[in-house]
């Protein structure tokens, strides 16, 4: 069904594998690959001053060690899954991988629980309304 999956990863959440299930399920069910994918944050102007030379470059070393362990533990075939890190704005950034490799379905998570949103956070929702694929939202 699904052959491409994009997963947005927040590595912030410590309950990985209990939350990405279903996500992993559907790419076994489908045949398909998974591409888990990391989104840091611009460093701030104001801060870049206090901050070593090398954060942005230890960070992404950081995060890309994480999702190597995410995807060692998420039960695919190494083959079918696959990850990256980029930097920038969340939606922005989800929205440009899919685009690049083609996805056919986004899969992630909601953390609003805030009626201001009306249920859904600010990045799945700019991702469920300008994604050019089918966006599945898992509310945690």
């Amino acid at each position: 069904m699904y052959k491409c999956i994009l997963v947005p990863v927040d590595l912030a959440d410590t309950d990985w594998p209990s939350r990405h299930r279903d996500r992993v399920a559907m790419a076994k069910a489908s045949g398909g690959s998974v591409r888990l994918v990391n989104v840091m944050p611009m460093t701030p102007v104001m801060l870049a001053e206090y901050v070593p030379p090398d954060f942005d470059v230890q960070q992404r070393k950081s995060a890309e060690e994480a999702l190597a362990i995410i995807a060692g533990e998420c039960g695919l075939d190494p083959a079918h899954v696959s990850w990256t890190v980029r930097q920038g704005g969340i939606y922005h950034e989800v929205l440009e991988q899919a685009k690049s490799i083609g996805a056919d379905l986004i899969v992630m998570s909601s953390h609003r629980p805030a009626m201001r949103t009306y249920f859904l956070g600010s990045n799945a929702g700019h991702v469920v309304r300008y994604a050019k694929c089918s966006v599945l939202v898992v509310r945690n």
